[in-house]
């Protein structure tokens, strides 16, 4: 019984496919076959039967997989920990959400590296569907802000990741603080707002968000604009240009001065998430273990959603690298 022999088994239970395995790991159908075969020989246990599209475990093959993920993930971890040992002790690699990083992750990560002795960052704003991906290649160890949708090949029950949900936000229409929609009275209909540009961040409204299922039970297709940044998309909303699905508590102030209005749009507000995810069991890091935690404390809660101030990420220093929508 062979490491790689375990790692074939482990993608086969997982993916319930020889030929979903094969062409996750680069090689021919039978190459799978002629592996696991010799560890059905060593074992004594057939492992699993074929079934229609795919195959089912048999009980010693549910055994095994539990240990054979187990393992491959020790193995993998102890790889990454002994290459990385010297020079990326303390440092996080962390992919961010646009989002997320324009609105709470300067906060998070300079609040995190004066808690945690040691501990430095750098962070990268990436697009949500490359979340997964990043973090099975190992690329980074920890992605914050939308949860990973399943990366291609792996179900979304079970995509090797770990994700926990720390912050809960809300998305709200707003328009310029003089936009006659403001005279309004009651529910207002999205179909109202269809005739006026919508404005984002860079990374738009994805279908995979909270606001995107929202808009696809609907049934609308509004013009979506997205800018550098969803302070400059807040920009030309203050300016009478259109109107956005802003996060509640950035722009909570300006609603109250007048500068912006808030539209009661039906359905509205649009309740989020934003989490924090990692390699699954034993294959992930300390250090991001460590982060995954510390967004969930109360600390960190009351350092994102504090009032004024600067909240994305700007610092460049020795403890905080960022490159943001690269």
């Amino acid at each position: 019984m062979t490491l790689s022999q375990l790692r074939t088994f482990a993608l086969v239970a997982r993916l319930g496919s020889l030929h979903a395995a094969a062409t996750a790991l680069g090689v021919s159908e039978p190459a799978v076959s002629a592996a696991l075969a010799a560890l059905r020989q060593d074992l004594g246990d057939p492992l699993f039967v074929r079934a229609a599209g795919g195959i089912t475990l048999t009980p010693g093959g549910r055994a095994l997989a539990d240990y054979a993920q187990d393992i491959v993930g020790l193995a993998d971890q102890a790889r990454w920990e002994v290459a990385n040992a010297k020079n990326d002790a303390g440092r996080l690699k962390i992919a961010a959400t646009a989002p997320f990083a324009e609105h709470a992750a300067g906060r998070l990560l300079d609040l995190f590296t004066k808690r945690v002795p040691g501990a430095s960052v750098d962070v990268v704003a990436v697009a949500a569907e490359d979340l997964a991906g990043l973090l099975l290649e190992r690329a980074y160890d920890i992605a914050l802000g939308a949860r990973p949708p399943a990366p291609a090949g792996t179900t979304a029950a079970d995509p090797g990741l770990e994700s926990v949900p720390f912050l809960r936000y809300q998305r709200v229409f707003v328009a310029a603080g003089s936009d006659p929609l403001g005279r309004v009275r009651g529910p207002l209909g999205v179909e109202r707002l269809l005739g006026r540009p919508w404005f984002a961040g860079p990374a738009g409204i994805l279908d995979s968000s909270e606001e995107g299922r929202w808009l696809a039970g609907l049934g609308v297709v509004p013009e979506i604009i997205r800018l550098s940044s969803e302070t400059d998309a807040l920009a030309a909303v203050r300016a009478g240009e259109g109107t956005m699905l802003a996060v509640g508590h950035i722009v909570q102030a300006e609603v109250r001065s007048g500068a912006l209005l808030r539209l009661p749009v039906a359905g509205t507000p649009v309740p989020g998430l934003w989490w924090a995810s990692t390699l699954d069991q034993h294959r992930t890091t300390t250090m991001a273990k460590t982060l995954q935690r510390f967004v969930r404390t109360a600390d960190a809660t009351a350092a994102m959603v504090a009032r004024g101030g600067s909240r994305g990420l700007e610092r460049r220093g020795s403890k905080f690298h960022v490159a943001l929508w690269s």
